[in-house]
């Protein structure tokens, strides 16, 4: 798709007077070879050298690639670098923009380039994950019959956010987050280029620590706080960026973390995880990302009532109630008070002695159930208040156990199916080593021993 007017008209500014658009936009590569990171992507023959025509035609053309990654690590870099080296027409689509209608022109003008023009085209798709199934779908006949080679870009796991068919039809790419040294070469290029800042500041080194620090790992945020520390600085009349101004002017971290993706699932499992490892600070850490990115309280809560039973279980019987009890508290409160109640609610679960005992036992129990050991109840346990019970013989014979010395009556209470199986294997973990010695004694006097 062309361009509008209002696009051009901006396009147009930027080439005349660089310095009106951002820094991170001003520093974006212009080649493959000017990619920070993504190295393993980058490789000769690699379906993205493929992509700009340093090979891929004929019967074996380029295929079609889908990008995933955390935000800004180079996806839509990597794309635009595309545009700038292929020889092919390239169109670009936003998925919180674009709908079937979009999608249905592109690939419209797309056969009409291939057949009239024997131009191919590429076609870049931003946040994939946006589009519903529907649109998804009505990308795969251009996608199989190459009407378009599809660059798809996206933060969230593919297997969950993309169409079977589509992801089959396509190559996944995984970028892999820029490490500190990558981006100290993009902060570095960037004070020195002329489309950059082109010396008019240095850089200290404890201030590019802390921008290396607060970027979290994300080029553009990287960028953008470079600029806004150099421009502090030359406001101030100062030659170098100093650890002070980066402090003034950039508030705090970024938090590498979309409630609505996979860092929603991935820091809730390793927060869960440290818990369970008895990771008192691991657990900690990775509560306070949750609660920095503005995750819902409620949700946390939930995960930690989750394991107060599936890892704690009777080794700590006040774990669970402490667990409901904050997830009470927060319900009640909110942010930012409810912090305290999650942190306490935390360190208590990390710190306890943990037991999967009751994990297992309903596992195993659930286990036979469904693979149909079940049976019937048996006949003096079945209930007998209601007419005509007696003559069917329902609880004729059943003992009741506070007739009977020390309350356990010995009789079968199982279906003939489970009769003397053990789902229950307490361990010797804190408070559970007391259940371990109850349930020892209940099963010998259950036996009739």
């Amino acid at each position: 798709m062309e361009p509008d007017l209002f696009t051009a008209a901006a396009e147009e500014r930027q080439e005349k007077d660089p310095s009106s658009s951002p820094l991170a936009v001003r520093m974006r590569p212009r080649s493959l070879d000017e990619v920070v990171g993504q190295q393993h992507l980058l490789k000769p023959g690699s379906p993205l050298r493929r992509l700009v025509g340093e090979s891929g035609k004929g019967p074996a053309g380029a295929s079609s690639v889908i990008l995933w990654g955390p935000p800004g690590i180079g996806k839509t870099t990597l794309a635009y670098v595309v545009s700038q080296a292929t020889d092919k027409r390239f169109t670009e689509l936003s998925a919180i923009t674009a709908g079937v209608k979009e999608v249905r022109a592109v690939i419209e003008g797309a056969r009409r380039a291939a057949g009239g023009f024997g131009k191919e085209t590429v076609l870049f798709l931003d946040e994939i994950h946006r589009f519903s199934k529907a649109q998804q779908d009505s990308l795969l006949p251009a996608v199989e019959n190459r009407w378009v080679t599809l660059i798809a870009a996206t933060t969230e796991n593919p297997y969950f956010s993309v169409i079977s068919p589509l992801l089959s039809r396509s190559l996944l790419l995984t970028l892999e987050p820029l490490t500190d040294d990558d981006l100290k070469g993009l902060l570095r290029r960037a004070l020195t280029a002329e489309r950059g800042l082109a010396g008019s500041v240095g850089l200290g080194a404890d201030a590019e620590a802390h921008l290396l620090r607060i970027a979290g790992g994300d080029a553009r945020r990287a960028l953008t706080a470079l600029e806004a520390a150099a421009g502090a600085a030359l406001d101030k009349g100062e030659q170098e960026i100093s650890l002070l101004t980066v402090e003034e002017t950039v508030d705090r971290a970024a938090v590498k973390y979309d409630r609505d993706g996979d860092q929603h699932y991935d820091v809730a499992s390793a927060l869960i995880k440290s818990i369970r490892g008895s990771d008192v600070d691991a657990a900690l850490h990775y509560l306070a990302r949750m609660i920095e990115a503005g995750e819902d309280p409620r949700f946390i809560a939930r995960r930690l009532m989750i394991s107060a039973s599936e890892d704690i279980g009777l080794a700590d019987p006040t774990a669970l109630p402490t667990a409901v009890a904050a997830a009470q508290a927060v319900a009640m409160i909110g942010f930012p008070e409810a912090a305290l109640t999650l942190s306490h609610a935390t360190i208590a679960l990390a710190l306890a002695p943990k037991s999967n005992a009751a994990t297992t036992a309903i596992g195993a129990a659930l286990a036979d159930v469904r693979a149909g050991l079940a049976g019937p109840v048996p006949q003096h346990l079945r209930d007998g208040h209601y007419k005509g019970a007696k003559a069917l013989g329902h609880a004729q014979g059943y003992v009741y156990p506070h007739d009977v010395p020390g309350a356990i009556a010995a009789q079968q209470y199982a279906p003939d199916a489970v009769h003397g199986k053990t789902y229950y294997e307490p361990t010797r973990y804190g408070a559970e080593a007391r259940y371990a010695d109850v349930v020892e004694r209940v099963r010998e006097r259950l036996r009739g021993s």
